[in-house]
């Protein structure tokens, strides 16, 4: 069944306007009496009717309204330090495929790349678009937030609040199944950039309670991390089963 993002949903009533209106008239040819599926973007899907169809405006009446089948159960903070900005691009897409819950940018020493807020934000825009196109495309419940640029300090106490936080640096030797057994609902993983961590960032970190992990014996790119990490994370909490 094929299925949008909608904000507009109501009264058992919803309206599709816009791109997606067009698409629904004219690409898939829908007619007044097919079904398709909703989502409001928090979480929550819903079965409809299509009750009247233009290529500006979908009128619809919903059916039934449940809780997403595809939200991953453990809610993940990625926290990304920078990365060359083609590349943030990739993380953002296939992070959220993954099933993110949120990807925070942060600047740490040895980011390469190191906008300032006001060209960031410019940026932010194209990567809050990757993110709701990867979450329509997977068949996401929910579009993850691409949260403003931060800096390493205050990504760490945000993080050290919460529980199932840890980091990944490449010359840590403890490994992520450590951490797993004990994730329940939520996770942050902060991951490095092209250069890696500071070796005085590591220590800030473990100062604060957040364990350093290994990925393994191989070091792996700034890109492939946060899948690697993401990835293991779903399959050990039962969310790629």
């Amino acid at each position: 069944m094929p299925r949008f993002f909608c904000d507009a949903i109501a009264g058992g009533k919803a309206v599709i306007t816009g791109e997606d209106a067009a698409h629904i008239a004219r690409s898939l040819r829908m007619q007044p009496g097919e079904r398709l599926t909703l989502s409001d973007g928090q979480g929550t899907d819903f079965d409809c009717v299509l009750d009247l169809v233009t290529p500006q405006e979908v009128f619809l009446t919903v059916l039934e309204s449940y809780p997403c089948r595809t939200e991953p159960s453990v809610y993940v903070r990625l926290y990304m330090a920078m990365p060359k900005a083609e590349k943030l691009e990739l993380i953002v897409q296939k992070a959220v495929e993954l099933g993110v819950g949120e990807i925070i940018p942060v600047l740490t020493r040895r980011c390469v790349s190191r906008p300032d807020p006001k060209s960031f934000e410019k940026k932010r825009v194209r990567l809050a678009r990757i993110a709701a196109e990867a979450a329509k495309q997977s068949g996401r419940g929910r579009v993850p937030q691409v949260r403003e640029m931060m800096d390493l300090r205050p990504a760490l106490e945000e993080m050290a609040a919460r529980p199932g936080a840890m980091l990944f640096y490449e010359r840590s030797t403890a490994p992520m199944r450590e951490v797993l057994d004990r994730i329940e609902g939520e996770a942050s993983l902060l991951i490095g950039a092209e250069g890696g961590f500071d070796e005085s960032e590591v220590e800030l970190a473990l100062s604060m309670g957040i364990p350093s992990l290994t990925l393994g014996p191989r070091i792996l790119r700034c890109e492939t991390a946060p899948m690697a990490a993401l990835s293991v994370l779903m399959y050990h909490t039962g969310n790629m089963n």
